[in-house]
């Protein structure tokens, strides 16, 4: 702070000295045109009086109206009109107070003189700030400085500009460090003011328009305290620029040093997809969850996977007494594991175990061998697409596994089995939604059950961001080759979750649950899949439309334009979480659901596809054809509007 201090005053100190040969050459170089010009010149005496009170003058009034409060970097219109309002009426003040205690000055030589000293003064200071930028937008070292925009004038905007400022100072070869540029706060009251020299120069819906004038090559969102629709209102903002954008973690996410001050530069990341979802990301009581994996033993089917993993990731934090990995697919399983491996060494017991939910004699061995206290299911076929071409891959994998596994763990005497369910099992419109909620259906019916003594429970969620077969990681890809953006739909909409949070839903869940309950969590507001596309389309710094093309391909086999969470038969109730919310299960006839499932499944073994499908729209009344409910969500959004 001493250091930046004393930088700002030597500045002071130059351009206060700039400004007194500025005014001085003015004055002789009015005299020397009037000479020119034919005109009464003046005599030595009054030149050197009219210089003098002129550069006292114009000094006092040009601190006045603030031309020495500002550093050369951050220059704009409203401080050169400063400068040429303090020059001007400084020399019409000395030359007011000479006329008044000395002599009478020609008025063509006054003009002159005016004309001169408020040019040269804002000539000089513009001169100065294109050579300072040129000089600063690479340092002697090779440094990049980028010319950066924050937003949020509180207590961490103010924090970041400081360590901006102090690592432009220290900045190392090859090292990119941000300059401060300017700063934009919706507290109006804030506009005009300075921090460590820089000036809010805004509120939030002039961010466009300040980014274009100042050429800012980043901004960096600094409001960790910021309420989540503010966040996403401004955020939508900057995206909108195709500027760079970093954002400052959640308050309750930034990481504290010794001295209890968060160093703010350091954390700042790129803004991500998830930062765009609408919400504040939702937290989970730990305790509840530690209570629930300590000293357990703890099974994950399809670890491998998306889910699956971040699963075996979370438990493992816990101390559970064992931890036990079956997946098919072994590349998958070998991945995590070896992750585990680095992480922990010996003090995670682990096994890992190539096997498929859907051999029941293997799934029987595991279970009896290991004897878990808690089964995770995760494994499932979750493409819909592909699942409509090959519909008896989903109804063996899905429907015959979870049920293979339910059931063992009945027999087995496991503590809590614990299901992962999609949104596309309400109203499934296609084969693999349909699978999911005869899922659902299967742990419902065993939890109807008196035998054992199993919790089952199943947790529901929308689109995992990230995950295996996620449009995210395609978007990326496309335009990272520079492809066109294909979207099925213009008016698509999806509910989105990180996969911690989704993984976090499902040990909460299964911390508290007593027993068929499923589990749904509030996701916040849909998002539209094409408004998806655009943002990061902009989070690359391109234009949506002119750099990238975004390109609407049709809905695809059994695709719905807009998913749902609940059924309308199954209501909602509060849980201790307020954002987890119980469904009410709907009844089932456990005799004619048994007689169905196994008519499913022997038409499964079989592979008579048209029986399989013809018995999963029995028993799953609510599956329809992607059509007819296209059709109606179209008709209610029609009359909506």
């Amino acid at each position: 702070m001493k250091g930046l201090l004393k930088n700002f005053r030597f500045r002071k100190l130059v351009l206060g000295i700039a400004d007194a040969f500025i005014v001085i050459v003015a004055a002789l170089l009015s005299d020397y045109v009037l000479k020119g010009l034919h005109h009464v010149s003046l005599t030595p005496r009054q030149l050197f009086i009219s210089a003098v009170y002129s550069m006292v003058c114009c000094a006092a009034l040009m601190f006045i109206t603030g031309a020495y409060s500002k550093m050369w970097r951050y220059f704009s219109a409203r401080d050169y009109i400063s400068c040429l309002t303090g020059s001007a009426a400084g020399v019409l003040i000395a030359t007011a107070l000479i006329y008044v205690t000395q002599d009478y000055l020609p008025p063509a030589y006054i003009a002159l003189q005016v004309v001169i000293t408020a040019l040269g003064v804002c000539l000089f200071r513009f001169i100065f700030k294109q050579t300072f930028i040129e000089i600063t937008e690479v340092n002697h070292d090779g440094s990049r400085v980028k010319r950066t925009m924050v937003i949020g004038a509180g207590k961490a905007g103010r924090t970041m500009i400081r360590e901006m400022l102090g690592t432009v100072r220290r900045s190392k070869p090859d090292q990119v460090s941000y300059l401060p540029i300017c700063i934009i706060d919706d507290d109006t009251s804030k506009t005009g003011s300075y921090i460590e020299g820089v000036e809010v120069v805004g509120t939030t819906n002039e961010i466009a328009k300040y980014a274009n004038q100042m050429n800012i090559e980043q901004i960096v969102f600094a409001i960790p305290s910021c309420m989540e629709d503010d966040r996403q209102r401004i955020l939508d903002l900057c995206s909108k620029t195709s500027i760079p954008v970093k954002v400052i973690p959640f308050i309750s996410d930034l990481v504290f040093k010794d001295s209890n001050k968060p160093e703010l530069l350091a954390q700042v990341h790129d803004i991500k997809v998830e930062d765009l979802l609408g919400r504040k990301p939702v937290t989970f009581d730990n305790k509840d969850v530690r209570d629930f994996i300590h000293c357990k033993v703890c099974m994950v089917t399809g670890g491998g996977g998306s889910i699956g993993s971040e699963l075996v990731r979370q438990i493992a934090k816990y101390e559970p007494r064992q931890v036990i990995i079956v997946d098919i697919y072994e590349n998958n399983a070998y991945e995590i594991q070896q992750e585990l491996i680095m992480e922990y060494g010996h003090s995670l017991n682990l096994v890992t175990l190539i096997a498929s939910v859907r051999d029941y004699y293997r799934m029987n061995q595991i279970i009896g061998k290991y004897k878990p206290d808690i089964i995770f299911h995760a494994a499932a076929h979750k493409h819909v697409p592909l699942m409509e071409v090959s519909p008896m891959e989903a109804i063996k994998n899905n429907i015959v596994g979870t049920f293979n596994v339910a059931s063992l763990a009945q027999f087995h005497n496991v503590k809590k089995f614990v299901m992962i369910s999609t949104d596309k099992a309400v109203n499934p419109t296609n084969v693999m939604g349909a699978s999911k909620r005869c899922c659902e259906m299967i742990i419902q019916y065993l939890s109807q059950q008196k035998e054992g003594c199993t919790d089952f429970v199943t947790t529901r969620f929308g689109n995992v961001l990230g995950s295996n077969g996620s449009v995210i990681p395609l978007f990326k890809r496309q335009i990272e080759q520079g492809k066109p953006v294909t979207v099925t739909h213009p008016d698509i909409i999806r509910y989105f979750m990180t996969i911690p949070e989704a993984v976090s839903l499902v040990l909460e869940s299964a911390a508290f649950a007593k027993g068929g309950e499923i589990f749904v969590l509030d996701m916040g507001k849909p998002v539209r899949i094409v408004a998806l596309a655009e943002n990061l389309i902009r989070m690359y710094g391109k234009r949506p439309y002119e750099d990238v093309e975004i390109k609407f391909t049709g809905l695809r086999p059994g695709e719905k334009i807009r998913e749902e969470l609940l059924m309308n038969e199954e209501g909602l109730q509060k849980t201790d979480n307020e954002l987890i919310f119980v469904g009410k299960q709907i009844d089932i006839d456990q005799e004619k659901f048994a007689e169905q499932l196994f008519s499913l499944t022997k038409a499964a073994q079989k592979n008579d596809e048209q029986i399989a499908i013809n018995a999963l729209h029995k028993m799953v009344p609510t599956f329809t054809t992607p059509e007819e409910f296209n059709s109606r969500a179209e008709r209610e959004s029609a009359v909506k509007v």
